[in-house]
């Protein structure tokens, strides 16, 4: 969206701070507004709907993280482990796109009807697979319908909810996606030992179900605004149409992750730069535009977006690895300190939805201070991790903090962000923020792992290579905090 758009809402009397939402009736009567909530009959089933939809996501991704090794082990994959979770998130990339932009054409029905199929078709040819080359096509759906499923979630939460809701809902979707994410490990662990892997895939099938009851309903009154409907698109190059953009940008990153793995250091420099030169051309036409130069206001939104989950998940990532390498902590106690930091995240999100008051500066002010809190938290455990100086323990409570940071930057940010998109780009806002969640979780953690292989292959240590790790995401977490700053331009900023 560009900044004159951005301009034209704010100015425009008729989107009102507190306008209804396009579809959802709003409470009879003024004195309703005031005890009006997202659980208020207006808004239940959807709520319900969205946190469910979003909770189911959460506990089949970190749950199959779990007993993928016995999967791969099963399916003779042991080969080509890695692509179980690359599938999934390379797949999550075109259906981000592709649902965002089909949203802003025909409302938010259609593709979360359509992402709900598809992941729960991937749940069954997974959980039914007898190779592993088959459990990657249904890895593949799956996280079609997860890019599809995440991006019109912060869609729905924009065209159905009043403003003063948002942050409330935004908060709620951060516990939908944390919750699930303490319990899935021990869940699925159970199922698989007692009964089958296989028994994860199918358990989502009726939680699917259930969910696309509760949410779909509501879409349906979800139309997409005039603007939509009037405005005709604009002509483009067939490449640079979503769905090749997308698929070149897949590929583009696929290759690129996947050279950050070879040993042979020519080889790895030649795909990397040939990975990224398809992808980054491509990520400029899927994302709203500013997005490369983080232009103030929606690109910049986008870029901070990026940055929070380049920040957080990446140096999550190599937290255990350290603890258990470094300073010989055990497995459990070890994870302990990505549960903290889940826990904290719920904390933060619940914090910043309390006090967020509507004011743009306000908002700002919050997104640096949640970057400022997960550098801390960062440098915690990057101090407890890389000497011994301090108890091994201090790394839980250094993530707990990080965590804390990462609740309050990403509620205030997120909501900031997607309130500057007018309803007829509201799921491109939104497929963008997922798809800069997802490119900078993959690309950081790329980075890691490819610090970590050149280390052990060139004769360095895992010490060196975890400094680097969390060096790279302390600079991003400054980077955030000078971004943070251009979450509105100028003509709209308050307070």
């Amino acid at each position: 969206m560009s900044q004159t758009s951005a301009d034209a809402k704010d100015s425009d009397p008729a989107h009102t701070p507190e306008e209804a939402p396009p579809s959802l009736p709003a409470e009879n009567g003024a004195g309703k507004e005031g005890r009006e909530s997202v659980f208020s009959g207006t808004y239940r089933a959807l709520t319900l709907g969205v946190l469910l939809s979003v909770g189911m996501v959460a506990f089949e991704s970190l749950g199959v993280a779990t007993v993928l090794p016995g999967i791969a082990e099963d399916l003779d994959g042991l080969g080509a482990y890695g692509w179980g979770l690359s599938a999934l998130m390379l797949a999550n990339i075109i259906g981000t796109v592709l649902a965002g932009r089909a949203a802003d054409r025909r409302g938010p029905w259609r593709p979360m009807a359509l992402g709900m199929l598809v992941f729960a078709a991937g749940c069954a040819v997974a959980g039914a697979a007898p190779s592993w080359p088959l459990f990657l096509v249904g890895r593949f759906g799956q996280g079609l319908g997860v890019g599809a499923i995440m991006s019109m979630a912060y869609t729905m939460i924009g065209l159905a909810y009043p403003e003063r809701l948002r942050a409330r809902m935004y908060a709620l979707v951060s516990s939908a996606w944390t919750i699930p994410s303490l319990v899935g490990p021990a869940v699925t662990g159970i199922l698989a030992d007692l009964i089958t892997w296989r028994s994860v895939f199918l358990l989502m099938l009726p939680i699917a179900a259930v969910a696309a009851l509760l949410t779909l309903p509501g879409l349906r009154r979800l139309h997409r605004a005039e603007a939509a409907a009037t405005a005709p698109a604009p002509a483009a190059l067939w490449w640079k149409r979503p769905l090749p953009s997308a698929i070149l940008l897949t590929v583009g990153t696929g290759v690129l992750l996947q050279a950050l793995l070879l040993k042979n250091l020519v080889l790895l420099i030649v795909l990397a730069v040939a990975g990224a030169a398809m992808a980054v051309p491509a990520l400029r036409w899927v994302a709203p535009e500013g997005t490369l130069s983080a232009r103030a206001g929606l690109g910049a939104g986008v870029v901070v977006r990026g940055l929070l989950c380049g920040v957080y998940f990446g140096s999550e990532a190599f937290l255990p690895l350290g603890l258990q390498q470094l300073r010989g902590m055990g497995t459990t106690l070890a994870g302990l300190g990505l549960s903290a930091g889940a826990l904290t995240w719920v904390v933060g999100s619940g914090l910043q939805a309390k006090r967020d008051n509507g004011n743009h500066g306000t908002r700002t002010a919050s997104t640096v201070l949640g970057f400022a809190i997960l550098l801390a938290g960062v440098a915690l455990i990057a101090l407890t991790i890389l000497t011994s100086a301090i108890p091994s323990w201090t790394a839980l409570v250094g993530w707990a903090i990080g965590g804390l940071g990462m609740g309050i930057g990403f509620n205030a940010s997120t909501t900031d962000t997607l309130e500057q998109a007018p309803p007829e780009q509201q799921g491109e806002a939104s497929g963008a923020l997922q798809l800069a969640q997802t490119l900078a979780t993959g690309v950081i953690a790329g980075l890691g792992g490819a610090a970590i292989a050149f280390a052990q292959n060139h004769g360095g240590s895992t010490r060196t290579a975890l400094l680097g790790v969390f060096v790279l995401t302390g600079l991003l977490s400054i980077a955030g905090m000078l971004i943070a700053r251009r979450l509105r331009p100028k003509a709209t900023r308050q307070g």
